[in-house]
């Protein structure tokens, strides 16, 4: 048995090939590995069965449409300089980080006349900023407003290429709505609307808001992970979907943000707010019991939330089981659920 508060624990090596850069199209072309808790039985299917072989529960999807959060500029010195928006803050002003060094006060020059104000700089390596265009201070909207016509998508830092024209699509689910987000909820890009289509035919279907922050790909740097401080993302949950989760129907999350939403909600009730819930194999779930997710980060808070699930040695089985049969990591990678 394997320690299930040692980092270490959660990593396992991965062929760089195995690292997707684009989709697999059609989407539902995509593998899906599935693997059944009660016997721990593992089939290969592809991601357009999955209609096919999900039990009697409603299937909730996160609704959070991706901003093109990284910006480029030039710092008043000279020099280039990248922003990467993290998460709003209200008053127009925003988390981000920021490459290289940068000082309180300074200003970086972004295009369409807009600036970019240094505010603050904070111990976890982000810096608050906020947007000037004509002297005028940009509020939340407006700023939001301004990624879209000037920012670029913002793909994982294990994508080892430029964003191109075909990410603005690839990297948003169909069903993105509510714009905020910085990185997208990796397992709703599988969904095409044929697919969607055939799951709403015969199951409820239901969407929460979370506005995934760039702290989704920070890693965990402490030894032992009960010491881990997770980063806190915003969210929203409809009254729709606050009566299923109130009722006895059995869940479907349709990735992790999904299932922190849920679980958030079902320890504190509250229906928004900021979720900084950490689940691994010493925080289960308690609501969601099933999970459709992509194949994540070693030693990431993502893997040890798959843990909650299955157990750490049955989590490190699926990975090494998806390795031997050359399933596609990461982002724009295959699938697993949970069932």
């Amino acid at each position: 048995m394997s320690d299930i508060n040692a980092l270490s624990s959660y990593d396992y090596h991965l062929p760089t090939n195995l690292i997707a850069t684009k989709p697999i199209m059609p989407k539902g072309e995509a593998k899906l590995l599935v693997y059944y808790k009660n016997s721990g039985e593992i089939n290969h299917l592809k991601f357009h069965n999955l209609p096919e072989i999900l039990p009697d529960c409603a299937v909730i999807f996160n609704d959070t449409k991706v901003i093109k959060a990284r910006l480029l500029g030039t710092k008043q010195s000279g020099g280039k300089s990248e922003i990467m928006l993290n998460q709003p803050l209200g008053d127009g002003k925003f988390s981000a980080y920021i490459k290289g060094k940068v000082k309180e006060k300074s200003i970086i020059i972004l295009d369409n006349g807009i600036k970019a104000e240094i505010l603050a700089l904070n111990n976890d390596a982000t810096r608050i900023v906020r947007f000037i265009k004509n002297d005028k201070i940009l509020n939340t909207d407006e700023c939001l407003k301004m990624t879209q016509d000037i920012g670029h998508i913002p793909l994982p830092p294990y994508i080892k290429r430029d964003d191109n024209i075909n990410d603005e699509e690839w990297y948003q689910s169909i069903f993105a709505k509510h714009l905020g987000a910085v990185a997208a909820p990796t397992a709703s890009l599988h969904f095409d609307d044929e697919i969607l289509k055939k799951i709403q035919a015969t199951h409820k279907t239901a969407h929460i808001t979370l506005h995934v922050g760039a702290g989704t790909f920070k890693g965990v740097d402490v030894d032992d992970i009960r010491e881990h401080k997770i980063h806190s993302e915003f969210y929203n949950i409809p009254d729709e979907t606050i009566e299923i989760l109130n009722s006895d129907v059995e869940i479907l999350g349709v990735g992790t943000t999904v299932t922190r939403t849920v679980e958030h909600y079902a320890r504190n009730k509250m229906k928004s707010g900021k979720c900084d819930l950490f689940l691994n194999p010493n925080n289960k779930p308690i609501k969601q019991k099933y999970l459709l997710t992509n194949f994540h980060l070693p030693k990431s808070t993502l893997i040890m939330l798959v843990a909650a699930y299955v157990g750490l040695d049955e989590t490190m089985r699926i990975y090494k089981t998806a390795i031997q049969n050359k399933y596609r990591f990461y982002s724009y990678g295959d699938a697993m659920v949970i069932l």
